[in-house]
């Protein structure tokens, strides 16, 4: 419309008209919806002020409101049979894709769904800059002639099916101003708007001359103390913008405040968490179980910007379970969804379901299925251990039941949110036994909506199989940004468009560097950038951009009584400059006090008081005992990592894992050996079996040793792989075998494979499993454990041993032998590593300094059975023998605090206390 065509309006003059209610006719638009609430707001302050006790609501929306009220009329009047249907945003986007999808430009596009978002935003931006007609001429690029083609086919795609959308909206309201059917105030007040798009002003030149008068209204101006003040660093700007908030609301608490954040996505989280620190340090606490929070008192801040949905805990849950519907889903997001509260029985069942949980890190794959999730379930119910959630398995089994029958077929978007919706119902979704509190509440209510919008597709989305459907359903709620409505707060952090045209006592704009502001230009890629620039698209051009971001921060100076503008000076190493729209401005110093972090304040209320306490109680005579030979080993390297372990049953959760991890293989390594000299037993018979024969027993044991690991692991060890390892189990077999066939030239028996027994050391009985035992002709019997990689001799000696396994053994269980020794099954590296009273018992060149062998055994006996009588007295001091090896993967540090005890730097280096 032209300039000399608009009228102006003081903001007086503005409410006094909307005090007149109906009866004034006038009605007041604004470029966003923030600015409307934050008007009508004021209005309403301003009649309460004055003493009034009722009034009626002043007619104020943003933009995009207003027009959409325009087009209702229409729809409610005679002439809506022949109205088309306003597609949704979701609908929008997906007519989009499946345009671009049918092209020819489409086959070889990636990122087929970020492609329609922009071509989307391209099309609102030709209709709002009037740049259709650019797409016509003949110098366009390659992504310029895409785009013209797919304009092409959605413009006939709506115009066959009767559509219209957000971005036509304006101009079909404009071209049916005079219709009777459209009410029209008498008097339209454009507020705040800095700039105007061509289309903008063709709509309200079309109302104008159907009869309405339009006018302008901008915010008044104030006379403001502005500072310009440099932070260290974005986090000392963010620290430093929630402690001024938190002294400007204290000194005036009815204070109108406000934040603007030029990046604000990016500085959400951060600024939430601060703010929340220092402003309502109360809610950073944890929410107990049946609780609304941590606390009830409502924040006095509200942020502009809404996160996504899918960030939202009960959004996650509801995605989870659609996901494991489907064919696999990563164990992790599996192990989320069994722990949610969210689900039937969620917090009645948590415990169980917690040791749920740390079964199925030991045996389930880094992906899982449903079917094997349940039979994995089941299968650790069966076994035992205190590991049952009886609600948990009947959901899953009904979820695996619905998903057999009802999620295989295509369907149509609407059939699948009904699917959807009963799959959830099936997990018991969300959790019946535990309310929600206001902000779960709105988010389920949230979540509803953008299934419903998904089901709205069938107007523009053909049939889908199951994964595309929630993938699709994921995506809509990840683009959904939402946050929950809680009272208005006096604190208001704003995003840059968001700010235009608010008013505050208290202003404060952070991230004003060189860099960030002005915005840099972000011209659309599908529309021909002169034409852009031509037109005035603010974000096409460095110059329109300036002209743009220099009228904000006018306005920003007049906003508020204070004004505080900040940057900071650096980014990790790199440095800062600030803005060169604040040149002008000096520099200032702002004084604001330290506020104390919540956990600093209850640390600092605590009267800690410090208890030397090393010594456990005395373990009972009665007490049953897990682990074996570990108790002495982790004794030895340290007594608080054995009390943790075995008396307190400390040990962190496992991660599944890719494949077999060093364990299980060493575990098959062991059977396969264990097999093969079972069917041996004699040198004298590995000897004399022929080649053929020795392969068929390998391979038959082998197959025995994957047969049993397989039912702990049975994705694992199935098809191809578990060919590939029984192939490589045969050949490290063949190998050890074949060495010792050349190496050992004394006949021997074994005596022993894989032999469960009770070890007496001390006051403990423990259990162990001997690897293998040999017996020589003469009655002497060596003790043998396989390993893939053998320690040192030396780890068996001292009174600390690292490695005290074999001599417990020994000690416990064959006092009389003469020999201990790792057997290293290693392609490549066989051999033994022993310590022996005769040289010649084995092949090593390792033999017993003096006194000699049987010294050594009885010092191995006092040796050992000192580590069991500590450990039985409940010594339990943190002690690690050598804290840089010892502590390096130790997995009770939690509990122990070993950084703090001996200071992060005692980790790094070599040493330690031996005893």
């Amino acid at each position: 419309m032209p300039a000399t065509a608009i009228a102006t309006l003081s903001k007086p003059e503005l409410f006094a008209r909307l005090a007149e209610g109906l009866a004034g006719g006038v009605a007041v638009v604004t470029p966003n919806r923030r600015l409307a609430q934050a008007l009508a707001r004021e209005f309403d302050a301003g009649a309460a002020a004055q003493g009034r006790s009722a009034w009626e609501s002043a007619d104020i929306l943003p933009y995009s409101a207003f027009v959409e009220r325009c087009f209702e009329d229409l729809l409610y009047s005679e002439s809506a049979s022949g109205l088309p249907l306003v597609l949704t945003p979701a609908q929008e986007l997906a007519l989009w894709e499946d345009v671009i999808r049918r092209s020819d430009a489409g086959e070889a596009l990636l990122a087929l769904a970020e492609t329609a978002a922009l071509a989307a935003d391209a099309w609102k931006t030709a209709h709002a800059w009037r740049l259709l007609d650019s797409l016509r001429s003949a110098q366009l690029n390659q992504d310029a002639i895409a785009f013209r083609d797919w304009c092409a086919q959605y413009t006939q795609r709506c115009v066959r099916d009767g559509y219209t959308d957000s971005a036509l909206l304006p101009d079909f309201v404009a071209a049916h101003a005079n219709d009777s059917a459209m009410r029209k105030p008498k008097r339209l007040v454009l507020y705040g708007f800095d700039i105007m798009t061509s289309q903008q002003r063709s709509l309200f030149a079309a109302l104008q001359t159907a009869g309405a008068e339009v006018v302008a209204c901008a915010p008044q101006g104030r006379n403001a103390i502005v500072l310009r003040l440099a932070c260290t660093d974005a986090r000392d700007e963010i620290q430093r913008a929630a402690a001024w908030a938190r002294v400007r609301l204290e000194a005036a608490p009815h204070a109108r405040i406000g934040i603007v954040v030029p990046d604000l996505s990016k500085h959400r989280c951060a600024l939430l968490r601060a703010l929340r620190t220092v402003m309502a340090p109360a809610s950073m606490l944890p929410r107990a179980s049946g609780a609304q929070g941590g606390s009830s008192a409502p924040l006095p801040f509200n942020v502009s910007l809404g996160a996504a949905l899918t960030s939202y805990p009960l959004v996650q849950a509801a995605c989870l379970i659609l996901e494991l519907a489907g064919r696999e889903i990563d164990f992790g997001r599996a192990s989320l969804l069994i722990r949610s509260p969210f689900i039937a029985a969620g917090e009645t069942e948590a415990a169980g379901r917690a040791r749920i949980d740390l079964e199925l890190r030991r045996r389930a794959e880094p992906a899982i299925s449903l079917e094997r999730l349940l039979a994995t379930v089941d299968a650790i119910a069966a076994a035992g251990a205190g590991a049952y959630a009886p609600e948990l398995a009947q959901r899953l089994r009904k979820l695996a039941e619905f998903r057999k029958s009802d999620l295989f077929a295509a369907r149509a978007p609407s059939a699948w949110a009904r699917a959807i919706i009963e799959a959830l119902k099936l997990m018991g979704f969300p959790d019946k036994g535990r309310s929600l509190d206001s902000a779960e509440y709105q988010t389920l209510k949230k979540w509803h909506e953008v299934v419903a919008a998904f089901a709205g597709l069938d107007r523009v989305h053909a049939k889908l199989g199951y994964g595309e459907a929630v993938a699709r359903l994921r995506r809509l709620a990840a683009e959904t940004l939402f946050q929950p409505e809680a009272p208005d707060a006096p604190v208001q952090i704003l995003g840059v468009l968001e700010s235009a045209g608010m008013a505050f006592d208290h202003l404060w704009v952070m991230g004003l560097t060189d860099d960030a502001w002005p915005i840099h230009p972000r011209p659309n890629p599908f529309l021909p950038l002169e034409a852009q620039r031509k037109a005035g698209v603010p974000e096409a051009s460095t110059e329109a951009t300036f002209a743009l971001d220099a009228a904000i921060t006018r306005g920003w100076l007049g906003a508020a009584g204070e004004v505080v503008l900040s940057h900071a000076e650096a980014e990790g190493e790199r440095k800062l400059l600030p803005s060169p729209l604040l040149r002008d401005l000096a520099r200032g110093t702002l004084a604001l006090p330290a506020y104390a972090r919540h956990r600093d304040l209850i640390h600092a209320a605590a009267s800690i008081e410090a208890i030397e306490d090393a010594v456990a109680p005395t373990l009972a005579a009665s007490a049953a005992l897990t682990g074996g030979a570990s108790v002495i080993t982790d004794q030895s390297a340290c007594p608080f990592r054995a009390f943790a372990r075995h008396r307190l049953a400390a040990k962190s959760p496992e991660a599944p894992h890719a494949g077999l991890d060093a364990m299980e293989r060493g575990i098959l390594v062991h059977r396969v050996l264990a097999g093969a000299w079972g069917q041996l037993k004699t040198k004298a018979a590995l000897d004399a079996i022929g080649e053929g024969e020795l392969q068929a027993l390998l391979a038959q044991a082998a197959d025995e040793a994957v047969t049993r690991v397989k039912r702990d692991r049975p994705a694992t060890l199935a098809g191809r792989f578990a060919e590939i390892e029984k192939g490589r189990l045969v050949r490290l077999a063949r190998a050890w075998l074949e060495m010792e066939r050349e190496a050992r030239g004394d006949d021997f028996s074994v005596a022993a494979v894989e032999d469960k027994r009770s070890m007496v050391i001390g006051p403990l009985t423990l259990r162990g499993k001997l690897d293998r035992v040999d017996e020589l002709d003469d009655g002497r019997r060596i003790v043998i454990d396989y390993k893939s990689s053998a320690a040192p001799a030396s780890a068996w000696l001292g009174e600390r041993p690292d490695e005290p396994q074999l001599p417990l053994y020994l000690v416990a269980t064959e006092p009389d032998a003469v020999a201990i020794a790792f057997a290293q099954v290693k392609a490549g590296e066989m051999k033994f590593a022993a310590l022996a009273a005769d040289e010649t018992l084995l092949p090593v060149r390792k033999s017993l300094p003096e006194p000699g062998w049987d010294a050594q055994v009885a010092e191995w006996r006092r040796v050992l059975a000192r580590l069991a009588t500590q450990f039985a007295a409940g010594e339990a001091a943190v002690q690690p023998k050598n804290p840089r090896t010892t502590c390096r993967n130790c997995d009770v540090q939690p509990l122990c605090r070993i950084h703090e005890r001996l200071g992060a730097g005692v980790l790094e280096r070599e040493g330690g206390d031996e005893g």
